[in-house]
């Protein structure tokens, strides 16, 4: 897909990278993005001194205009009401998006243009901006995280697949769900940005300072901490092997107070994207300890193929998802296993074995996997236009 204007509604671009970015980054590539931080999800709980944080955040960032992270890609943040199922909050904020959008077409000269979104909430605003096509581009199954309102979040999101144009869905499970909503709607598996991640496996690569002296078997994780990660099987690891030192890498925005008494698990926080391969390069494991349960059964861990394209070793838990590279991954059924995984997994590493996984993920790029959506879009857009003409 070459020489289009696109519009995405996703999450706060800020944030740790995730699909959302990936995607918008190799479409930047050909194409001119503006990309609209996140219109809230939820209503804000407003004793959260969080919450506050990033109000405050929203108001720093839209005063400041339009950013320029990429070429061709441009972020905005509309000030919108938080209240996503509000009527009211709805049609000033349909006001609101339309002011703002037609005030960074004339901007950035975004005539004609595509609409995406990673939100099923941005319904509410479809066919009110002036797009030719709308791509809805689904990354979870949104009616099963505990801070949303799970049936009004189905509810929209079954509106926009009924009046979008395509759809994309980035698991197996996913798709299977929701494919009968829309019939042009599509499984696009996540990619990942190799040259970044197998940077682990160069000679010259070292493990950042604060953990280059941390003992060996060091086993890793980064992303997120959030309710789908299964902190008591972290926990019992650490009890089951004092030995190992477990690095935990990424903001916590659930209680980890339960890990605090293990001197083996180190809560390093969140880290910058470009340091990844180098804590990658000091693992002797990777691991995806995630629950397992109706949220997880719809995830495609984007850090499955970046642990794997670094050359790691990978332990996970049953994920549907990861069963796929279940000839590369040790998966596991139940903490015990998980833990004798992990042990066996450090028994069969080899400099070979890591090289092998990463040649593996070559052919699963971001640009690859893009490429086959703007391709599938691009036949949309053909047909649509061509039923236009009749």
């Amino acid at each position: 897909m070459k020489g289009q204007n696109i519009i995405c509604f996703a999450k706060d671009w800020s944030e740790d990278p995730t699909s959302n970015n990936q995607v918008m980054l190799v479409l930047a590539q050909e194409n001119k993005v503006l990309w609209l931080n996140s219109i809230a999800m939820r209503r804000p709980t407003f004793t959260s001194g969080r919450d506050f944080g990033k109000i405050w955040q929203k108001l720093k960032s839209f005063f400041r205009g339009a950013e320029h992270p990429a070429p061709n890609l441009w972020v905005a943040t509309p000030i919108v009401l938080p209240f996503p199922h509000s009527k009211i909050a709805i049609v000033i904020n349909r006001f609101i998006l339309r002011a703002t959008i037609r005030y960074y077409r004339d901007k950035l000269d975004l005539r004609g243009f595509q609409l995406w979104t990673f939100l099923p909430n941005a319904v509410e605003y479809v066919g009110s901006l002036g797009e030719s096509l709308v791509v809805y581009y689904c990354t979870d199954q949104w009616s099963n995280f505990s801070y949303l309102d799970g049936q009004k979040m189905a509810a929209m999101e079954r509106r926009l697949m009924q009046r979008a144009d395509i759809c994309f869905m980035t698991s197996h499970s996913l798709l299977e769900s929701k494919k009968d909503i829309n019939p042009n709607t599509f499984l696009a598996p996540h990619g990942v940005d190799h040259e970044h991640f197998v940077r682990a496996l160069a000679p010259a690569a070292v493990a950042p300072a604060e953990i280059a002296t941390l003992p060996h078997p060091i086993i890793g994780f980064f992303g997120l901490i959030q309710e789908w990660i299964d902190l008591r099987l972290v926990a019992k690891m650490a009890r089951m092997h004092p030995d190992w030192s477990i690095v935990l890498i990424g903001k916590s925005v659930v209680d980890v107070g339960a890990l605090k008494p293990f001197p083996n698990i180190h809560l390093l926080g969140r880290r910058a994207y470009e340091a990844l391969p180098g804590f990658c390069r000091a693992f002797d494991v990777a691991i995806i300890p995630f629950e397992v349960n109706e949220l997880t059964r719809n995830v495609n861990p984007i850090k499955l193929r970046e642990y794997l394209s670094a050359g790691l070793p990978v332990v996970s838990t049953n994920l549907p998802e990861v069963e796929f590279y279940s000839d590369q991954v040790y998966v596991a059924r139940g903490h015990d296993e998980f833990v004798s995984k992990v042990e066996q997994a450090i028994r069969e590493d080899s400099g070979e074995a890591r090289q092998q996984r990463s040649d593996s993920m070559q052919g699963e790029t971001w640009k690859a996997r893009v490429t086959a959506v703007g391709d599938a879009v691009v036949n949309i857009r053909n047909a649509k236009i061509g039923r236009l003409d009749q």
